[in-house]
């Protein structure tokens, strides 16, 4: 509401918002206070993860200023209940996903988590754009604080002094073989049981693994479990640090990410400007941002089947050096900065404010 009454005026009677911008479920009743209001500042909603949804009681309505009149299907109600995320998607002036292949999938019932209608009708009314993210200048191996020692698409000497630091880090033995690293939310859509049912393949083979992160206390319980059972080879720590992180990026040669959907996604971008190959799910920025057999993998069907056909196509990579320094360097040049992504927001910011105008 501070949001909407600041667009509007009300903090600076001389300046009034051109646009406002939201970000996922919390902010999206901003979009409808301003529909409420019959104010004609355009709106752009931004949804991350469409599974976040923002559900409440309707006897909120009250309390938040929520006309009766909105609480319906074209309006706020989502089976019953107060939606913030349907709010936003149904009266912001244009709705965009954090990647291009999300924002098809979120029409579809198996990804659109009960607003696939109504994302549909915005995709066909020219109002749902996805955009990919882009990271942020920092992410460069030449010059990273973090690392152990710094390195770069022509110098990859620093790489295995990282990798050494990793396996020291996590516990693992002396190893020229392939290091996999998962740095990730422990959480059923990243799709951390199929990294757990792979992992013993990976081991036999002459591959270690290094996962950090946190998240559900069965698949936390499951990854330390797997850990024991192959001390020396699989390492885990439960939790999250930024060095051990970026040192995981830069030490490992693959990065598993068999996500069941993903929104974007960060870690795949950041494991290919430090030189480690994904290893992903065809879904999402997933697929958008890894070009099979050029700077990662991608399998189809999600299942262990295709994930563990995948981490068979990278360790016959990995035991070719030439191929394997081709897929490095494609992966540390693939421009992901914040540059095309900016151009393309600026797009839909004059598409959304040139509608308004003709509308007011």
């Amino acid at each position: 509401m501070a949001a909407a009454d600041i667009a509007c005026g009300s903090g600076d009677p001389l300046w009034r918002a051109d646009l406002l911008h939201l970000n996922d479920w919390p902010s999206g009743l901003a979009a409808a206070y301003l529909a409420w209001r019959g104010r004609q500042i355009p709106t752009i909603l931004t949804v991350h993860n469409l599974a976040y949804q923002g559900l409440f009681d309707r006897s909120r309505l009250p309390h938040l200023g929520i006309p009766d009149a909105a609480f319906q299907i074209n309006g706020v109600e989502f089976h019953g209940k107060l939606s913030f995320l349907k709010a936003g998607i149904f009266y912001s002036s244009h709705i965009t996903t954090v990647s291009s292949t999300y924002a098809e999938e979120i029409t579809r019932p198996e990804f659109g988590c009960g607003l696939d209608g109504l994302l549909r009708t915005r995709a066909g009314e020219g109002r749902l754009d996805g955009i990919v993210n882009g990271i942020d200048e920092s992410w460069d191996p030449s010059k990273d604080p973090y690392l152990v020692s710094p390195f770069s698409a022509n110098n990859w000497r620093g790489k295995r002094a990282n990798a050494n630091d990793v396996r020291k880090s996590f516990g693992l033995a002396v190893s020229r073989g392939p290091l996999f690293a998962v740095v990730s939310r422990l959480v059923h859509q990243k799709g951390v049981d199929l990294t757990i049912a792979a992992a013993e393949s990976i081991v036999s083979q002459g591959g270690q693994v290094a996962v950090t992160g946190r998240g559900e206390a069965r698949l936390e319980y499951a990854s330390q479990a797997l850990a024991e059972r192959h001390s020396g080879s699989i390492g885990v720590k439960i939790g999250y640090d930024e060095a051990d992180a970026r040192r995981m990026y830069a030490g490992s040669d693959f990065l598993l990410m068999p996500s069941r959907f993903e929104p974007c996604g960060l870690s795949q971008m950041y494991a290919q400007r430090f030189g480690s190959l994904p290893i992903a799910h065809r879904t999402g920025g997933l697929a958008d941002t890894i070009e099979d057999g050029i700077n990662g993998f991608l399998f189809g069907e999600h299942s262990l089947h295709r994930f563990l056909d995948a981490i068979r196509r990278g360790l016959e990579t990995f035991g070719s050096k030439s191929r394997l320094t081709a897929m490095r360097w494609a992966a540390m040049s693939r421009p992901e900065g914040w540059d095309r992504s900016a151009a393309k927001y600026q797009d839909v910011y004059s598409r959304a404010c040139q509608t308004a105008a003709i509308a007011a």
